[in-house]
């Protein structure tokens, strides 16, 4: 394999829309001394990250942003062919590389792709496209890089990145056929699971720990109000912590919030593939609402033309980041983590250490499945594509078929 260092090739979505190769003049400088058809591919990348940008959020681009520089490099520096010429033997020694890459494309931690000096983006030395996970005690040399191996999930990401940007570049015309499509069901780094899944939700125990704790925290301290509403929202309305948050096209707002005739209470999301839902909202959730409205200084329920924003920041104007909502809840499950350990036990508490906000959506659906409520109405409050999807994540009817008949089973 090629002993040449690869070179970041993509700065962010927001530099890459004011891009000029002449304020970038190491990448410039790589490009040109690669072969003529180089240049074209990245220009590719280019498109299709401006594409994505535009289109997805900022950790899908980050994720596609990561996985098309990659296959660009190994196809500048490793395969030197053009990806519109790779058939799908090529894509499967793509994988194999991705399975055991050379040293030197490997770091050990997550670096920033450019740094600005003297007016100009300079490359990172430090920067590369694989990482491997090292204790922060660990110096270079201790760590042996050809252990690296990546993950289902990872191999799964490079795979879907690579889908996606030859459909990209078949709908534009530049390529007429996707390898990467009929590649990946004969790659033999994948591992088929058939496991019964395990839904990360928290026990009927411990999510009452987690609101018991929000609320006498935030009946002892109003500062945590904010994160007492983000805590219900997530759980009771089956929220994604983007589904909460400021986005460049979207912004939540009191006013998502609204009654139909009936005076049922609806909530207006923007979720997944761009699409608008509506919510039902329980009526245990409005004092909630109220509460945070409250001590927000606003009028006891929102109304259609309220604008202010959902959940807003700490300091200055706006909504808040999933970095900074991810914040408010992690607070919270520490607090009910130390608490439920003293009182219950560690055992019983671990569950508060390891859930993250994502937890929150499959307690609330699956309490709602244990309470007997209709599929169709919790698939539609969930915003999935279709029934058998809430079925699949959390009813899981034949694996419950499968578990009864199994216990009918005998030694003699």
């Amino acid at each position: 394999m090629s002993k040449t260092t690869p070179v970041p090739l993509f700065p962010t979505y927001i530099e890459l829309c004011d891009f000029k190769f002449e304020n970038y003049p190491e990448l410039d400088k790589f490009i040109n001394s690669l072969p003529s058809w180089c240049k074209g591919h990245w220009e590719w990348g280019k498109a299709f990250l401006e594409y994505t940008g535009r289109n997805k959020s900022a950790h899908t681009f980050d994720r596609f942003r990561n996985e098309v520089e990659k296959f660009l490099l190994w196809s500048f520096l490793e395969n030197k062919s053009p990806i519109d010429e790779l058939r799908k033997s090529d894509i499967l020694t793509y994988a194999d590389f991705c399975w055991k890459p050379s040293v030197n494309w490997i770091g050990t931690s997550n670096q920033e792709r450019f740094k600005l000096q003297n007016s100009y983006f300079t490359n990172n030395d430090v920067w590369r496209p694989f990482k491997i996970q090292a204790a922060k005690s660990q110096t270079i040399k201790e760590i042996d890089k050809k252990k690296y191996r990546p993950s289902q999930q990872t191999l799964t990401s490079t795979f879907t990145a690579v889908i996606v940007f030859y459909n990209y570049l078949m709908g534009e015309e530049l390529c007429y056929g996707n390898p990467a499509q009929t590649a990946k069901k004969d790659c033999k780094h994948f591992i088929f699971d058939t496991q019964v899944k395990e839904i990360k939700r928290l026990s009927s125990l411990q999510w009452q720990y987690l609101l018991d704790t929000a609320i006498d925290l935030a009946d002892e301290d109003p500062i945590y109000e904010r994160n007492l509403f983000v805590i219900a929202s997530l759980k009771t309305l089956f929220l994604r912590i983007s589904e909460l948050s400021e986005r460049d096209n979207w912004s939540p707002t009191m006013g998502h919030f609204w009654q139909d005739e009936d005076e049922n209470w609806w909530l207006k999301v923007f979720g997944k593939g761009r699409k608008l839902r509506d919510i039902t909202v329980p009526s245990d959730f409005i004092p909630f609402l109220q509460r945070y409205r409250l001590y927000r200084g606003l009028s006891g329920l929102p109304t259609s033309g309220d604008n202010n924003v959902l959940v807003e920041k700490i300091r200055g104007q706006g909504g808040m980041t999933t970095r900074h909502l991810r914040r408010l809840v992690q607070d919270i499950f520490d607090h009910a983590f130390t608490r439920m350990k003293q009182a219950e036990g560690e055992d019983r508490a671990v569950k508060l250490k390891e859930a993250t906000t994502h937890w929150l959506r499959h307690t609330g659906a699956s309490m709602e499945i244990e309470r007997g409520r209709a599929l169709k109405d919790l698939s539609e409050d969930l915003g999935h594509a279709s029934m058998g999807t809430t079925d699949t994540i959390y009813v899981q009817s034949e694996n419950k078929k499968r578990a009864e008949s199994g216990k009918k089973r005998k030694v003699d």
